[in-house]
């Protein structure tokens, strides 16, 4: 599976207020039947503040905007994710600087 693929998410307790899930697990580790996502919800219901644009950026997928909710990553079983539907690859520096916000405070 493609790191920075978007796939629609099929967990029915989430898929409403997180309808798409962003992989950002490099491919190199494919074998281990996991991946690691970034839940996105729509940015019209999305709460951002100002001091979060670096954690929470906005990326565009069919079009509309989505804010990656960062804080919110989780791991989850290859096989829960559907095909994708979009590549992010474009927005590749956003998406890391919000990793590196979460994981290292810069």
């Amino acid at each position: 599976m493609p790191q920075f693929a978007v796939h629609r998410n099929r967990n029915a307790a989430t898929k409403v207020r997180f309808p798409l899930l962003l992989d950002v697990q490099t491919d190199l580790l494919e074998a281990l039947g996991t991946r690691v996502v970034i839940p996105l919800a729509p940015a019209s219901v999305a709460t951002r503040r100002s001091a979060m644009q670096t954690l929470n950026p906005v990326c565009s997928v069919e079009g509309k905007p989505y804010v990656l909710i960062t804080p919110q990553l989780a791991g989850i079983s290859a096989k829960e994710l559907g095909p994708p539907i979009a590549d992010l690859s474009d927005d590749r520096q956003a998406i890391i600087a919000a990793l590196d916000l979460l994981f290292t405070g810069i």
